[in-house]
């Protein structure tokens, strides 16, 4: 089982057909998606539980999902036909004045007397693209200012998905109200299936470099392709997939500047870049970016100073630019939570004191600290229960640290402190989440916040699958592991946003408190 150089070409074509059945079948994927109305995720007429209701005329057909990629298509559509971030505007023109006396009111006199006594009623009407079938969405916040509405989401991916727009727009004449099918996969084709390529190809690569037997580099690319949260995100926009290959990019330039001693200017630009914009599109994926920045700059201090870092700072400018132009403000959208700004009338993110069931209120609604991080490592949102050959990276970063576990081969030194690293950002990462957030990333087939730790999950695993394939049970095992993590990944997966399938057994058990009843 041991991988022979003189096997290369060989595992390069083994590689090749796996890329190409987990690009084909995304690809698939891709040009049949379309939201579809599922009775088990619907509620009756009357019924409280917070879900939509069963549409009682024809739905119109869209390619998009949910909440999430909804907000971004909306911004998408607004920057490239309207020329704005704007996506909704409220009319709050003072009509009448307070309600019931001032309507009772006999003629017009005694109605501008009661005008005159300060009674007033607002009339609000909602308008715009975020109101329209296929844009509504409630990742919007409302300027309590103008009452104009915009897109919760960053805008650095919005704005590059809106330039592919325009070019279609302009140059095509499509339109993504009447030729959906034609620009929303074509544009994710971009986002997603061209960074699916670029990270299982540098998976492969790593993997050949850290890997000792055949079998577990093949497993690792494998699991990369049908695995791990990648898989069923590829047909929504989402910023988890960019960050993803972003990952597996900087470890490739990482790893080639050190051995080639840190030669090539540009590649310690490209670095760089690579390192801001995986971290613009990941905010908690600066501790990863930052972390290589410290590193490089032990080991070429002078370069890394040059080039790594005022190329890093680009995309972080840029993002920063668009939030000014966007609010006016270069915090973003996510810093205003809890304010005005998303406690609007209406608004699905209501104020402190108010209660709303269902898993976008699990913190709120009594689950604790505990609780929670015991379901998003190891229940119905696990990255360990979904995704069991996490259990095999975590052993392979231990194994650095306890002597009894599997080390690496004949890399020693390098891929000790690469696991060693990767155990860090991850504590950091997953501590983070656990800490700051209370909602398992709403409704979503996994813990997509993780998705982007899962190169260095899948490199770290090496070691440990390479002590594995020396025996039938060990391969059996791991191949147990793999097949629970296809089956989780795979679970609806014609929508990524949906429960995981341990949630919804549970549900059907009457467990969650924050279960929608």
């Amino acid at each position: 089982m041991t991988s022979a150089p003189e096997h290369a070409a060989s595992r390069t074509l083994v590689y090749g057909l796996l890329i190409a059945v987990a690009v084909g079948l995304s690809l698939g994927r891709l040009a049949s998606v379309e939201r579809v109305n599922e009775p088990s995720v619907h509620k009756p007429d009357g019924d409280e539980r917070p879900r939509p209701a069963w549409p009682k005329v024809l739905p119109t057909p869209s390619p998009t999902f949910g909440s999430n990629d909804r907000s971004r298509w909306a911004a998408v559509r607004a920057l490239v036909e309207n020329g704005t971030f704007v996506i909704g505007t409220r009319d709050r023109t003072i009509v009448l004045g307070s309600g019931p006396a001032l309507l009772a009111a006999p003629d017009p006199l005694g109605r501008a007397v009661l005008l005159e006594a300060g009674y007033r009623l607002q009339l609000k009407r909602d308008t715009g693209i975020v109101f329209e079938d296929g844009f509504q969405t409630v990742d919007k916040i409302m300027d309590p200012e103008t009452g104009e509405f915009y897109s919760t989401k960053p805008p650095l991916l919005t704005v590059i998905a809106a330039c592919e727009y325009w070019v279609m727009n302009r140059v095509l004449g499509w339109s993504i109200v009447d030729h959906p099918w034609l620009v929303i996969p074509l544009i994710l084709v971009t986002l997603n299936i061209v960074p699916l390529v670029v990270y299982l190809l540098l998976l492969s690569w790593l993997a050949e470099r850290f890997g000792t037997t055949d079998w577990a580099k093949y497993f690792v690319v494998a699991a990369g392709g049908f695995a791990t949260m990648v898989t069923p995100f590829l047909v929504t926009f989402n910023n988890h997939t960019v960050a993803t290959a972003g990952v597996a990019l900087l470890l490739y330039l990482v790893i080639r500047l050190v051995e080639t001693a840190g030669e090539g200017a540009g590649w310690f630009a490209l670095a760089g870049l690579t390192a801001g914009f995986t971290a613009c599109n990941e905010l908690p994926a600066t501790a990863f970016a930052v972390g290589v920045g410290v590193y490089l700059l032990w080991r070429f201090p002078r370069p890394t100073l040059t080039f790594f870092v005022p190329a890093a700072l680009v995309p972080v400018v840029v993002m920063l630019g668009l939030n000014v132009l966007q609010f006016g403000d270069w915090q973003p959208a996510y810093a205003k939570f809890g304010g005005p700004w998303y406690t609007y009338e209406g608004s699905h993110w209501l104020p402190p004191g108010q209660t709303k069931q269902g898993i976008d209120y699990a913190g709120r609604n009594g689950e604790t600290k505990a609780e929670y991080a015991f379901h998003l490592l190891l229940g119905h949102h696990g990255w360990f229960s979904l995704t069991p050959i996490m259990f095999l990276g975590l052993t392979g970063m231990l194994g650095q640290i306890l002597p009894p576990l599997p080390r690496v081969q004949g890399r020693g030194g390098q891929f000790r402190l690469f696991a060693l690293f990767s155990l860090l950002v991850s504590v950091v990462v997953i501590g983070y989440y656990i800490m700051k957030t209370d909602n398992y990333g709403g409704w979503s087939n996994g813990p997509r916040w993780l998705m982007w730790l899962s190169p260095l999950w899948l490199l770290c695993m090496l070691p440990v699958l390479d002590r594995l394939a020396t025996s039938r049970v060990g391969r059996l095992f791991a191949l147990a592991l793999l097949v629970v993590s296809i089956l989780s990944m795979s679970y609806q997966l014609w929508n990524p946003w949906r429960h995981p399938w341990i949630y919804v057994w549970m549900e059907s058990r009457g467990w969650p408190a924050y279960r929608e009843p």
